[in-house]
């Protein structure tokens, strides 16, 4: 059964039982109060009579304003004996009657049926008032009019209240539509998304009710699921575009190899030379491709745990930086200034962050060139003094596998600045690229940091990234 349609009944059900209520408390308030005429009356002449103590016939009775007198009456003794009957009805003698005369119980009104009428009688006694005998007094009226009256009062309320519950069934399940209309709206938003996947459907609040807040709820779950999916969404789309993206890069130092290797297989008669610049370059594009490798498992990783977050001397880690870089570098100068700072980080990633920066600008400096290095509360700052990086290849620098055109030819995965701004961003900071006003670039990376505790020793500089410090990025 639908909801609309128990709606529908609990509704005729609860009219129903209220309908039934008013027609029986109507019902018996009429009753009551026509019975309760009658009884008054009776009441009236007896009161009359006793006053008079005369039982002549006819008995006193009261005005037609009043009623009028009983039409039926009669005298009953102490042994069941009637008379003085008046009217065409023989009342019947029963025991109260007799208890009455007799004074063993006071007055009482009772229904009795003779034949086809329906009668209330009212027995009350008059001491010695025949013959010096106790006497009791029964006086009668009829109920027929008021049977009848309260017949037709039955059909009536009977009629009203079939009429009343159908009305009820119908209003009934035209508001159970209205109310549960934003409720069959939300049942089959939820049906068209589970057919077609669309989150992007709404539901229309209609009124600031309880349907109305479940609309804005369901509303707000369409929303983070729409938001989420979207996030999925595009995280498997960098996935796809990352592993397309790797294969394509892969794919030029795996063919470079291969095809040293052969020629290297296929010539024996090559001169000693020959062989050793040949064996140079396959040394040389396999540390190409562990590099490339090491910044792809780096890129990767994402968002997975590395170490746990620390206390890091950036001051330290950029040292140990600049040491590893003026090893691998020798032809370039290496000038830091650095301030004592501590920033909460993955001292890993830091370091490797911190290396490809230096790496970067030593590989686009000129020969005996200089980088400078500065640490402040405001992160690192690396500058060099080559050619700068051109305008129309600032706003994508940072992404993967992104060459300027005069990168072409230089070593380099194109990773290293992508992993410097994923390092960034895991410790929710910024990195940026710009011009110096004289020449050559400046990378800064900027984190939260703070001062170091002067009553605490000097932190010691992390180990090196076991990943590695390739995956250098070109600029244009």
């Amino acid at each position: 059964m639908t909801l609309r349609r128990r709606v529908g009944m609990a509704a005729a059900i609860a009219v129903a039982i209220a309908v039934a209520l008013v027609a029986c408390v109507s019902y018996f308030v009429v009753r009551n109060q026509l019975r309760g005429q009658i009884d008054d009356e009776l009441r009236a002449q007896a009161n009359v009579i006793v006053r008079h103590a005369g039982l002549n016939s006819p008995f006193p009775g009261i005005p037609a304003s009043a009623g009028g007198p009983a039409p039926y009456a009669e005298l009953v003794l102490a042994d069941g004996s009637a008379y003085g009957r008046q009217g065409d009805i023989t009342l019947p003698v029963n025991s109260h009657m007799t208890a009455v005369a007799t004074g063993n119980s006071g007055p009482y009104v009772a229904d009795v049926r003779v034949g086809g009428s329906h009668l209330r009688e009212l027995a009350f006694q008059i001491p010695g008032a025949f013959q010096g005998q106790p006497v009791a007094v029964v006086l009668a009226r009829p109920l027929n009019s008021i049977d009848n009256v309260l017949r037709r009062l039955r059909l009536i309320l009977l009629v009203l209240g079939l009429g009343a519950i159908a009305l009820a069934v119908g209003l009934g399940r035209l508001a159970a539509k209205r109310v549960l209309a934003p409720l069959a709206e939300v049942a089959d938003t939820a049906q068209h998304i589970g057919e077609t996947e669309d989150l992007a459907s709404r539901i229309h609040v209609h009124a600031d009710d309880e349907v109305g807040q479940l609309a804005r709820r369901f509303n707000a779950m369409l929303e983070r699921l729409e938001a989420s999916r979207a996030a999925l969404d595009e995280s498997v789309r960098a996935q796809r575009q990352l592993v397309a993206d790797a294969s394509h890069e892969l794919r030029t130092p795996i063919t470079s190899l291969r095809t040293n290797i052969e020629v290297l297989l296929a010539h024996e008669r090559l001169g000693e030379d020959e062989r050793r610049r040949l064996l140079a370059d396959v040394v040389e594009q396999t540390e190409d491709l562990s590099t490339l490798v090491s910044d792809l498992i780096a890129l990767a990783r994402g968002e997975a745990p590395g170490e746990p977050i620390e206390g890091v001397r950036l001051d330290g880690v950029v040292t140990s930086s600049l040491e590893r870089a003026r090893r691998n570098f020798p032809h370039v100068e290496f000038i830091g200034r650095l301030e004592p700072i501590v920033v909460e980080a993955d001292p890993g990633r830091l370091e490797r962050a911190v290396n490809n920066l230096l790496d970067n600008a030593a590989r686009h400096s000129p020969p005996n060139g200089r980088v400078e290095v500065e640490v402040d509360a405001e992160g690192v700052r690396v500058r060099d003094h080559g050619p700068g990086v051109a305008e129309e290849d600032l706003p994508y620098i940072f992404d993967r596998f992104y060459r300027g055109s005069d990168a072409r030819g230089r070593q380099g995965s194109g990773l290293g600045l992508a992993i410097v701004r994923q390092v960034a961003e895991q410790h929710h900071g910024t990195v940026s690229a710009s011009n110096a006003p004289d020449g050559g670039a400046v990378f800064a990376l900027r984190l939260a940091t703070a001062p170091p505790d002067p009553t605490e020793e000097e932190l010691p500089a992390p180990a090196a990234d076991p990943q590695g410090a390739g995956g250098l990025t070109t600029r244009a």
